[in-house]
């Protein structure tokens, strides 16, 4: 479904990222693993059009690395961003209503407000509720609930479990397996990295800007040197 090729970036004097590859396979779960400032929010701003790049990166077959955020997300690639980023004084019911403004259809838009409520009861109990006013746990289920009201056919992730207790990551990792099993595709990036791996059909480690490590998310998480770096020394 996603194919990344020389993924290159640079910012300034850093070179962010260099030489990526990466496959994304339609209906799989795919995660990237690595430290801060390892290059993982770069690839997804990448894919996005956020930031400048030099390589290929093909969408179903169409290369789409030269197209505006705006056409990237007709295309069906939805970004739920670090930090939630949800608009802290417009209701729940706004923020899910302006994560379909590339949408004409009206009466489908309805019927995915339902399916939202559905899959995030407690957002339901909130519609009128301001969205700054919300837990950081409730503010993450409004950013996945807002990106797929464009309902994507890929998913990207940019750390969604980040500042959250244990059990609402949990709950939001169990969440996001029903919304692949639904046939959306999912493109995770995660510090959480034993979480991720559990859940991913596949992984990508990526160290200062390069991947150094990929394979089946199982085999990753009993990985000595995944085990010891990112997991923690006990987990060996």
């Amino acid at each position: 479904m996603l194919n990344i090729k020389g993924l290159n970036v640079n910012y300034g004097g850093i070179h962010a990222l260099r030489d990526i590859d990466i496959e994304v396979p339609k209906n799989k779960i795919v995660t990237l693993i690595g430290a801060n400032g390892a290059g993982k929010s770069s690839t997804l701003r990448s894919i996005m059009g956020i930031v400048k790049s030099s390589g290929t990166i093909e969408y179903d077959g169409k290369n789409i690395k030269d197209l505006k955020t705006k056409d990237i997300v007709k295309e069906g690639l939805v970004l739920v961003p670090e930090g939630r980023r949800v608009f802290q004084d417009l209701t729940v019911e706004e923020n899910l209503i302006l994560g379909a403004y590339t949408r004409k259809d009206k009466k489908e838009i309805n019927k995915d407000l339902n399916w939202i409520y559905e899959l995030f009861p407690r957002l339901k109990e909130r519609i009128d509720q301001k969205a700054g006013t919300m837990s950081g746990g409730e503010q993450q289920m409004l950013a996945v609930g807002r990106a797929l009201m464009g309902r994507p056919k890929l998913l990207m992730m940019d750390e969604p479990s980040l500042g959250l207790a244990p059990l609402i990551v949990k709950d939001l990792f169990n969440i996001i397996k029903d919304i692949n099993k639904m046939g959306v595709t999912i493109l995770l990036i995660e510090q959480n990295a034993k979480a991720a791996l559990e859940i991913a059909d596949y992984g990508y480690v990526i160290e200062t800007g390069k991947v150094v490590l990929k394979g089946r998310g199982k085999d990753l998480c009993e990985n000595d040197d995944i085990k010891k770096a990112y997991l923690g020394e006990e987990a060996v």
